[in-house]
């Protein structure tokens, strides 16, 4: 098992590396054009999927059950609004 040391590391170097080679694709290579375009196109596929699963998210989750505490409490305030309304207009 690698120690978290050992694995920030390896984290380390791999993210610098992958930053030389993507450096050297865009700026450097005869496939700058096609890996913009790649970075493009997953940048925007990462972006809508995203949106995707948060709309199926909400499609398929039931609503939430009321919790009846919440619904006494509620009720008992809306009563409270309405005296205080009586009270006004009976002034």
């Amino acid at each position: 098992m690698m120690s978290d040391k050992g694995l920030g590391y390896l984290i380390l170097i791999a993210s610098i590396a992958g930053i030389l080679l993507y450096g050297w694709l865009v700026l450097l290579s005869p496939w700058a054009m096609l890996v913009l375009q790649l970075t493009a196109f997953l940048a925007v596929v990462g972006v809508l999927s995203i949106l995707a699963w948060i709309g199926y998210t909400l499609v398929t989750t039931p609503p939430p059950e009321p919790i009846p505490e919440l619904e006494t409490l509620s009720g008992e305030a809306a009563k409270g609004q309405e005296n205080k309304d009586e009270s006004r207009k009976t002034r």
